[in-house]
């Protein structure tokens, strides 16, 4: 889920800077770009996978 929270960032950040989008400080592409970045980060690292690895027990 966090790996398609930051693509669809990252399209935003590109939406941003490729229509030249004169935004406030807060929502440049560059930020934008970096909070995908952040999300991608926590997918990779396997944050929000919903699997737990000590969640099954064998019988």
């Amino acid at each position: 889920m966090l790996g398609i929270a930051a693509a669809v960032l990252f399209f935003i950040a590109f939406l941003i800077n490729a229509a030249d989008i004169s935004t406030n400080d807060v929502f440049a592409s560059t930020n934008v770009m970096l909070i995908g970045l952040a999300l991608l980060a926590l997918h990779v690292a396997g944050v929000g996978s919903g699997l737990r690895m000590g969640a099954s027990r064998r019988r």
